[in-house]
């Protein structure tokens, strides 16, 4: 008996760095997948990511092409959600959005994650004066809430697309930063980054080797999470006629000008509406699953 238990134990026990990467992401897999809500999330958000690589094969019509003559015509066979004020498919102006939310998310996502994992992993490793200056910054972009911040710095730069994403960077960052400080400060005396200093390494080594691979995947998690404050923030400025310029199909922007018909043409609001509640919830959902599946304190 205890020789086949041995066997067993050898048998699971990894042989190679590579097969303890594939057993961890095959326990990780099971783990995501057991949870019915993440799979609900997981199956949204990679249905949003279908839709928009293939948008000109699922779009029924030319979403930017105007025709007078079909405005604010109730969903139908020819137009499966109605068409807007100008004639214009409000279905094929929906799967085109999908590539604007992805662009902005993509984006967001580009430049949050490194800046907020450099900026809270150095102030949480240095201390000292490195570490009350860089948290003040913090403090300050904090104390605002992010549509009004958001609002303030597309102010500054000007409507459009690209300086929504700027904006939008600019206060998705912070929370980031306080996340990897906070867990800067758990492994900076850890052992194995007390070993690497007593060996020599370069402040700038540890911090790449030893300590920014420890943070990805919480950083992972909440920008996951953040996806949905990101569309969200996205669509507000879109709204107000700050983010993607008219006649570009923007979830926001389109609920901004289907809104005077709202009352009698309920489809204008109610579908892009809805994709945008679909995709934030879908985007938590994962990101609780993914939670979950990283955290090592569930293993």
């Amino acid at each position: 008996m205890s020789t086949l238990t041995m066997t067993s134990t050898l048998l699971s026990t990894p042989q190679s760095t590579a097969q303890a990467l594939r057993q961890s992401l095959r326990r990780g897999a099971q783990r995501l997948l057991h949870n019915p809500m993440t799979v609900a999330g997981l199956l949204v958000v990679v249905a949003l990511m279908l839709v928009a690589l293939f948008a000109p094969l699922i779009a029924t019509h030319n979403p930017l092409e105007q025709n007078l003559a079909q405005a604010l015509q109730a969903p139908s066979s020819a137009h499966w959600f109605g068409t807007d004020e100008y004639g214009r498919d409000v279905f094929s102006r929906l799967v085109q959005g999908s590539r604007i939310s992805l662009y902005i998310i993509a984006l967001v996502t580009v430049i949050v994650g490194p800046v907020g994992l450099a900026v809270g992993s150095i102030s949480g490793y240095f201390g000292g004066w490195v570490d009350n200056l860089f948290m003040r910054v913090t403090d300050i972009f904090i104390s605002f809430p992010s549509l009004v911040l958001a609002l303030a710095f597309v102010a500054a730069l000007g409507p459009g697309l690209d300086h929504a994403v700027i904006a939008i960077a600019l206060t998705a960052w912070p929370p980031i930063a306080r996340l990897a400080r906070a867990e800067t400060l758990s492994l900076r005396n850890a052992d194995y980054v007390v070993a690497a200093q007593l060996q020599g390494a370069s402040s700038a080594r540890i911090l790449l080797r030893y300590i920014a691979p420890m943070l990805l995947s919480s950083v992972v998690v909440r920008l996951t999470m953040n996806m949905a404050s990101v569309i969200l923030t996205a669509a507000g400025l879109g709204f107000l006629g700050l983010g993607a310029q008219p006649p570009m199909p923007e979830w926001g922007a389109m609920i901004s000008s289907g809104r005077r018909y709202m009352m009698e043409c309920w489809w204008l609001v109610a579908t892009p509406g809805a994709a945008i509640m679909m995709v934030s919830l879908a985007f938590n959902l994962l990101g609780d699953g993914l939670r979950d599946v990283l955290d090592p304190r569930n293993e």
